[in-house]
C-alpha cells in the first residue's frame, strides 16, 4: 500500500487501470522480504525500480484514457527473438537494431516510456543521458557485470522490461534471489502482461513509428504458446546452445547482480533454481514446437555455435526464412557495430561448471529432452 500510493502522490494519477497485477507484485514484494536477504542498498533498489515501474504504469493508464485511438494501432508481423538466456539472443537482436526497417525498444524508451517517444528527437531525448547515468553507476558498482551484457541507453531492450509494467517479468529473478516468484511467473497465464505488451508498444511506435517490431526475451520460451496466441502473425527467431553452459553462465550472471542488491549471494543456490526452471521452459518450448501449431514458416532455428562464425549471414539466413530482404546497407551497419563491439571489448566473462556445485551428468539428463528434440550440439566445458 505504501509503494502504490507513493506513486499515485508522485504522479498525481489514481488509476493503475487492471488489478492483474497486484497479486504477483504481492508475490514479488514477499520475495523480495524473505527470499532475497536484500541489503539497505538493494532495498534502495528495488524500492525505487517498483516505484519508477509503478509511476509509468499510471501515467499510461492515463495516456490511453485521453488517447483510446492509441490501442486501435496495428502490430503486423514482429519478430521475436527467442532462446535462453545466454544464447546469443542479446547480439542478435542489437544487430537487427541496424536494420532501419526494423523498431527495436530501446532501453531509455523502456525505462521511461512518458512522454511517448518521437521521430524528431529520439536521438537527442533527455533521457537518453538519465538513463546511460544510470547504467554509468551500475558499471562503476559492478565493472565486471558489462562483461557478461553490455548495456546502454540506446541499445535495444527485452521485452521483460516491457511486461514488468504488470510484474509479470522474469527480470526481478536476475536481478534478485525470489524463486518463488520467478516459478509463479514461469507457470503463469501471460494474457495479462501481454496485453500490457502490446499497449506498451502502441505507445512508443504513436509518435515514432516503424516498419517492423523485432523484439526479445528469453523469458518467452516459457510462454511461446501465449506469446503465439497474442500475435498470431509473428516471426520467430529460436537461438539454441548447449544448456549446460546456459545454465553455468546464467547463474554467475544472475550471482554477479545479484551482489549489487544482497551482500549474502549463495551461487550453488542459484544453479539449483535455474537448472529446474531452464528445464521447465525448455520443455515448454519442445511441447509447443512438436505440436506443429507454429507454423514452420514463422520460425526459424538458429544455433550459438554457427551464429558466432558467421553473425551477419546468420540473421540473413533468418530473413531469408520469412521472406525478407536484409539491405546491403544494414549488413554494412551490422559489420561497423560487430566491429565496434567485439565479444571481449570489456574483457573475458569467465564461468565454470564447478562454481556451480552441479553434477554435469544429472544436468545432461535434465536437458536430454530438449538438446535431442532441436539437436543441439554439446560444447566442451572448462
Amino acid at each position: 500500500e505504501s509503494l502504490l500510493q507513493t506513486a499515485r502522490d508522485n504522479t498525481g494519477l489514481q488509476d493503475y487501470g487492471e488489478e492483474d497485477f497486484i497479486a504477483p507484485l504481492d508475490l514479488l514484494l514477499e520475495g523480495l522480504q524473505r527470499e532475497a536477504r536484500l541489503s539497505l542498498m538493494g532495498r534502495m533498489v528495488a524500492r525505487g525500480d517498483l516505484l519508477r515501474t509503478l509511476e509509468n504504469r499510471l501515467r499510461l493508464v492515463d495516456l490511453l484514457r485521453q488517447h483510446p485511438e492509441i490501442t486501435e494501432q496495428p502490430i503486423e508481423r514482429p519478430i521475436f527473438v527467442v532462446g535462453a538466456p545466454r544464447t546469443g539472443t542479446t547480439i542478435f537482436h542489437d544487430l537487427l537494431a541496424m536494420d532501419t526497417d526494423n523498431r527495436i525498444p530501446l532501453s531509455w524508451e523502456t525505462a521511461y516510456p512518458l512522454p511517448p517517444p518521437e521521430t524528431a528527437t529520439y536521438r537527442s531525448d533527455p533521457r537518453i543521458a538519465r538513463v546511460q547515468a544510470d547504467l554509468d553507476r551500475v558499471d562503476k558498482l559492478l565493472p565486471e557485470f558489462k562483461t557478461m551484457h553490455p548495456m546502454g541507453a540506446e541499445r535495444a531492450q527485452e521485452c521483460v522490461s516491457i511486461t514488468s509494467h504488470d510484474f509479470t517479468s522474469m527480470i526481478y529473478q536476475v536481478q534478485f534471489y525470489v524463486p518463488g516468484y520467478d516459478q509463479w511467473v514461469a507457470d503463469c497465464d501471460m494474457s495479462s502482461a501481454l496485453r500490457w505488451h502490446r499497449r506498451f508498444l502502441q505507445v512508443l511506435q504513436w509518435k515514432a513509428p516503424g516498419k517492423r517490431w523485432a523484439l526479445k526475451s528469453p523469458q518467452h520460451i516459457w510462454h511461446l504458446e501465449q506469446v503465439h496466441r497474442a500475435y498470431p502473425d509473428a516471426l520467430f527467431v529460436q537461438t539454441h546452445r548447449d544448456p549446460v553452459r546456459v545454465l553455468i553462465s546464467i547463474s554467475n550472471l544472475a550471482a554477479t547482480l545479484n551482489r549489487l542488491s544482497s551482500d549474502h549471494v549463495d551461487l550453488p543456490a542459484i544453479a539449483r533454481y535455474y537448472a529446474g526452471a531452464l528445464a521447465r521452459g525448455y520443455n515448454h518450448t519442445v511441447q509447443y514446437r512438436q505440436s506443429g501449431k507454429l507454423p514452420a514458416e514463422q520460425v526459424v532455428d538458429l544455433y550459438f555455435r554457427d551464429f558466432i562464425g558467421d553473425q551477419v549471414g546468420t540473421v540473413r539466413r533468418a530473413y531469408q526464412h520469412f521472406g525478407l530482404v536484409l539491405p546491403d546497407q544494414a549488413a554494412a551497419s551490422m559489420e561497423a557495430f560487430l566491429a565496434d563491439n567485439p565479444a571481449d571489448k570489456h574483457g573475458k566473462h569467465v564461468y565454470r561448471l564447478a562454481d556451480t556445485g552441479m553434477d554435469e551428468g544429472e544436468l545432461r539428463e535434465l536437458f536430454a529432452g530438449y538438446q535431442d528434440y532441436f539437436q543441439v550440439p554439446t560444447e566442451a566445458l572448462d
